[in-house]
């Protein structure tokens, strides 16, 4: 009877202090003891659909993951939505997700605009939204989105890079900005605003695009009017290859900057042309699998190994095939360190506990250090320009330095 009294008192004491135990796996939304449903939101379809490279990839690494035996002795169920890069879309999806099929978290969701349409909605839900693949800067503020963390550079720390290597190189140069009118246009005018302040409106010009247009030759044209030195294009792979192509077609020979996301040999540089694209620069965290200087790098070996068995006939050099294997590595890691407890207050801590991952596809020195105030996956970037043949890196490593 003592003991039986002591033992009750125990459980008050824990439950008056808010203390709980690790969520079994049957009290753990998505979870049961073989499996752990995990959902995603991507563009497979509609003007983003480039993009959607991402998804497919993630998928396949998935299968690569559960044909190991999954995670902690759980299989992942991976249940991937196309939202055509449409806000509407990856809300209801969203919903679908978390009230229907009960997943325990969402991960890897794409696109900016889809993300911000559905973080209030996960955060009132207190579900996860683990490392969405958007560098939008909105997103790296942790209180604001206490959710969320990154899979992709911000776009802040981005376009001060491409602002400090102009100011170094080319200090006279009046800068051209074509940018998709969303947050992620929007950011690298922030950015380059932040660097180059009250000198920015003297130096540069800018035009927006939206999603739903067809081509940006007119801007491309209007542009050239101003007789600007350097064209910096941040938007999506569609619109890059088609500021690549219009600029040659025009004659103009600006130094060409195309942001992260738009730099994809397979899916910008293939289609703008390969010649014609040479001299364009971009920032990367990640080696480049035609470069003979990889050839025999081990992470590389991993890639392509991943990629014959899982992938057969995709081709390796399309860029976004890297983001998603590196977002299933990053799932892995996550889930091993979150061992039994598979509760959402536990995943999301782990999100923001990965240390010292070096990923297969990134360029030496470049890890993964997520913490309570970091929510962001890539903190560290590096130069590179295309030669024609593949890309060339330059400069040193640059590390963000953001507040």
């Amino acid at each position: 009877m003592l003991r039986k009294t002591a033992l009750k008192a125990t459980v008050a004491a824990l439950l008056l202090a808010g203390v709980s135990a690790p969520a079994a796996a049957g009290d753990a939304p998505g979870v049961t003891a073989t499996e752990i449903k995990v959902g995603a939101v991507f563009p497979f379809s509609g003007p983003a659909s480039a993009l959607g490279a991402v998804g497919k990839s993630l998928i396949a690494y998935v299968n690569l993951i559960n044909d190991k035996g999954g995670v902690n002795g759980r299989k992942i169920n991976l249940i991937a939505l196309d939202d055509s890069y449409s806000p509407p879309k990856a809300v209801e999806h969203t919903r679908k997700l978390v009230e229907s099929d009960e997943v325990a978290f969402v991960f890897s969701t794409l696109g900016t605009p889809s993300n911000l349409a559905i973080s209030k909605y996960l955060a009132a839900k207190k579900v996860p939204q683990a490392f969405i693949v958007t560098g939008a800067t909105r997103f790296t503020d942790y209180n604001e989105y206490p959710m969320i963390t990154t899979g992709l550079p911000s776009y802040d720390t981005e376009s001060r890079a491409y602002a400090r290597y102009l100011a170094k190189e080319m200090p006279n140069a009046k800068i051209a900005i074509l940018y998709q009118n969303d947050d992620l246009g929007k950011d690298f005018i922030a950015g380059f605003k932040s660097e180059l302040k009250e000198a920015f409106d003297s130096k540069v010009v800018t035009s927006s695009y939206e999603v739903s247009q067809p081509t940006i030759d007119s801007q491309i044209v209007s542009l050239k009017s101003t007789g600007a030195t350097v064209l910096l294009f941040a938007g999506t792979p569609k619109f890059a290859a088609q500021a690549i192509r219009k600029t040659h077609e025009s004659g103009w020979k600006p130094l060409l900057i195309t942001n992260l996301i738009a730099s994809s040999i397979a899916s910008v540089l293939t289609p703008a042309g390969l010649d014609i694209s040479t001299g364009v620069v971009t920032a990367t965290y990640r080696k480049d699998v035609d470069d003979p200087k990889w050839a025999n790098d081990a992470g590389v070996k991993q890639y392509r190994s991943f990629m014959e068995k899982y992938m057969p006939g995709a081709d390796l050099a399309e860029s976004n095939y890297f983001t998603g294997m590196h977002q299933g590595v990053v799932l892995e890691a996550m889930l091993k360190q979150c061992g039994d407890d598979l509760s959402r207050e536990n995943i999301l801590k782990q999100t923001r506990n990965i240390k010292g991952l070096a990923l297969p596809m990134s360029l030496p020195g470049i890890v993964v250090n997520t913490g309570p105030t970091n929510n962001k996956m890539y903190t560290q970037l590096h130069l590179q320009r295309w030669n024609g043949k593949a890309w060339d890196l330059f400069g040193q490593l640059l590390n963000d330095d953001a507040k």
